[in-house]
């Protein structure tokens, strides 16, 4: 466990999703149905702890090598820094991922996907970032799944995250799009973050410095937390 001292600034105004998308329609049932109170910094709010229980094992940025066989799949490497609102480093903090399968099926007794399973794949990864706030993880391409929102909605292809930063304050959960996808223009979910510079923070680049030759092709997806250029927070 870890503790910081940080203050941090509120998002600014329209930064963030509305708490109520018609097009995305559990939205109407899940958002507070008053204007929330705003409450003042205190030490509880700034300080940590910042990382999970357990240890880290050496495979958990390695979703591709958790189980005896390799999971079905396009291999890829999804690498980028946590940064603070000033771009500066966030180093050690946790870094979560989880996923659908190449199948656009996820591991939960509770995804009903007319699906395949992947025995060698259960789409879930974590690892701290190193002093430069990088993080690096090697995974399969995920599917696009049906949702039910809408009459013949998909979800497009996406990697969830989260990332708690120097306090619990500052957590992003978010989710990251993959470049060229026709879905993204139906998609009520991405189209829910209000500006344009905020949807293209969410969909990451294609990097050859990151692909592995011969095994992965690489993306590249930097995480700000906070401030006026912070990365949108999932809907």
């Amino acid at each position: 466990m870890a503790s910081r001292i940080r203050p941090y600034r509120r998002p600014p105004a329209a930064h963030d999703p509305p708490n109520d998308v018609a097009a995305y329609r559990s939205t109407a049932l899940r958002h507070p149905a008053r204007p929330l109170v705003v409450i003042p910094q205190t030490l509880s709010e700034i300080t940590g702890p910042v990382h999970g229980y357990g240890p880290i094992g050496p495979l958990d940025s390695d979703l591709t090598r958790q189980h005896p066989g390799e999971p079905l799949g396009e291999r890829i490497v999804i690498a980028g820094r946590v940064l603070d609102e000033d771009a500066r480093p966030v180093p050690e903090t946790l870094v979560e991922i989880w996923q659908a399968n190449a199948a656009g099926r996820y591991a939960h007794a509770q995804d009903t996907h007319d699906a395949p399973r992947d025995a060698n794949f259960s789409g879930a990864g974590r690892m701290l970032t190193d002093a430069a706030g990088g993080f690096r993880f090697t995974t399969i391409r995920p599917g696009a799944y049906p949702w039910g929102n809408h009459d013949n909605a998909w979800r497009p292809a996406h990697v969830h995250f989260s990332v708690f930063g120097h306090s619990f304050l500052t957590r992003l959960m978010t989710q990251m799009y993959f470049p060229g996808d026709p879905l993204l223009a139906l998609d009520p979910i991405f189209n829910a973050v209000p500006t344009a510079r905020g949807r293209e923070q969410l969909v990451a680049a294609f990097d050859l410095d990151v692909t592995e030759p011969g095994r992965a092709l690489g993306y590249r997806f930097d995480i700000v937390l906070r401030g006026r250029d912070a990365t949108p927070p999932d809907e």
